[in-house]
């Protein structure tokens, strides 16, 4: 186990993380407002995976990292219309249908959130779901 690093200096060092891009540049997330000095708002933005319905689509999310992440898990609700199993019918993802929220440990964070939304959506279950038509939100 890591040491604990207070909240504001972990989520500083996430947005830098996050401002660099992850690995392919399939993901990506940084502060909502450049101006939030409490780092609670952020947007995430997750480019659908190939071979699948999601393919060559742009997600849309809202992420919320309350006073008490990342002992507790960030909110997570997609913008643009989604369906996968793991998000309720206002976009929120369901923790108890998406295990790296509903198992969060202290050395999770924002990165594998969404690595692992986006993998979901590759799914063998998952990747010939119906969708919404592109670009609706809710």
């Amino acid at each position: 186990m890591s040491a604990k690093v207070p909240r504001n200096f972990r989520l500083l060092d996430e947005l830098e993380k996050g401002e660099k891009g992850i690995g392919d540049g399939s993901c990506s997330y940084g502060l909502r407002d450049g101006d939030d000095d409490t780092l609670t708002d952020w947007n995430g933005t997750i480019i659908g995976p190939g071979h699948t319905v999601h393919e060559n689509r742009i997600y849309s999310l809202k992420i919320t990292c309350g006073p008490d992440y990342p002992n507790r898990p960030p909110t997570v609700v997609f913008e643009t219309r989604i369906n996968l199993p793991c998000v309720k019918e206002n976009g929120e993802v369901d923790a108890s249908k998406f295990g790296v929220l509903g198992r969060w440990q202290y050395d999770n964070n924002l990165e594998q959130v969404l690595v692992a939304l986006r993998n979901e959506m590759a799914h063998p279950l998952n990747k010939k779901l119906p969708q919404p038509p592109e670009g609706s939100t809710y």
